[in-house]
């Protein structure tokens, strides 16, 4: 997350931990030791914020001693989901409980041989899974996304439950895990208690898988703009890297958007803004993994560099946060770069 300085007015990207009683924050990834640490205990969250007129899905969270601490992600949906947790934890703490992520498995009794891992792949699965849909709701655009009622019918039809009750405690422990993410009103506000149950079992809730592209055209609910800009074409990845300058060869933050067609690679301040900076065409370029380059020594860390060389032979280094990460994206950009404009 980009969060901001306490001494001056400046945003700098952060690497953010969520614990069950308080955020660390540290400046890189491999950092032992956290910059900072803000507790949750008698902590109140706002998002959306609007203390800041030019930046796009900032939260603000003020501490027990009316501090505040203001934090930008880099698109709604994961905005959403960190708001959600930290709800999730500060409810947590004022009622004695232990805040995790991963709890529903055991406050559901969801059995141990039920492997929520291959469950998701088989959802996915382009002939037999869900279908992804564009559905419409309070003149809002859901793309890439399904109901809640599909699930469910799918799970009863795979033989993965006995009955939709069943169905609803295995979506519920989908949906808390992070296989399933939430889209609109209806089903944001299950995922954050204010229903009987995290999962809802209707066809105007609507969810959607946290890599499938998903956006959403028209108004947020809470009046974020959806800059239209940046939903040309179906979005496979989008996320922050570090790239190289051609001139000073010096290395910034990005936010980065790819998108199947056409195949471009476009890039943002990750602080906002609506146009972007810049766009490398991945038509017939070529990607791959580097270990070192010139100039890198002062972000290089083994194993997360990588080039892309476009058709015209210009160079384009990047850095991801991890070697994962960095295997997802190359393998990403070169689907694209097969298959797009």
């Amino acid at each position: 997350l980009l969060m901001q300085g306490s001494m001056f007015n400046t945003w700098k990207p952060m690497w953010v931990v969520l614990l069950e009683d308080g955020i660390e924050f540290y400046k890189r990834k491999a950092d032992n030791s956290p910059k900072g640490m803000v507790p949750l205990k008698g902590s109140s969250i706002n998002s959306p914020c609007q203390d800041f007129g030019k930046r796009m899905f900032v939260f603000k969270l003020t501490a027990a001693k009316q501090q505040d601490h203001f934090f930008q992600a880099a698109y709604l949906e994961e905005r959403d989901a960190w708001v959600r947790d930290i709800k999730k934890a500060i409810h947590c703490i004022d009622g004695g409980q232990r805040f995790a992520r991963k709890s529903t498995r055991k406050s559901i009794r969801l059995p141990e041989t039920i492997n929520l891992s291959a469950l998701y792949l088989s959802m996915k699965d382009p002939e037999k899974g869900i279908k992804e849909l564009k559905l419409e709701k309070d003149k809002k655009v859901f793309n890439h996304c399904f109901t809640g009622t599909s699930v469910i019918d799918w799970l009863v039809s795979s033989n993965s439950i006995r009955n939709r009750k069943e169905g609803l405690m295995l979506a519920s422990s989908l949906l808390s895990e992070g296989y399933l993410q939430p889209a609109g009103d209806t089903s944001k506000a299950a995922a954050e208690g204010l229903s009987d149950t995290p999962f809802l079992d209707l066809t105007d809730a609507y969810y959607y898988f946290p890599d499938s592209g998903f956006f959403c055209e028209g108004n947020s609910s809470d009046d974020d703009v959806v800059l239209k800009e940046e939903f040309r074409g179906i979005v496979v990845k989008q996320g922050c890297l570090l790239k190289q300058g051609h001139r000073r060869k010096n290395w910034k933050v990005r936010k980065f958007v790819l998108r199947e067609d056409p195949a471009y690679l476009h890039y943002y301040d990750p602080a906002g803004g609506e146009e972007p900076l810049g766009a490398i065409h991945l038509r017939g370029c070529v990607v791959t993994a580097v270990e070192d380059m010139p100039d890198s020594k002062k972000y290089d860390v083994d194993n997360i560099l990588f080039e892309i060389i476009t058709a015209n032979e210009i160079h384009y280094y990047l850095q991801a946060a991890s070697s994962t990460e960095r295997t997802e994206w190359i393998r990403a950009i070169q689907a694209v770069a097969r298959t797009g404009k």
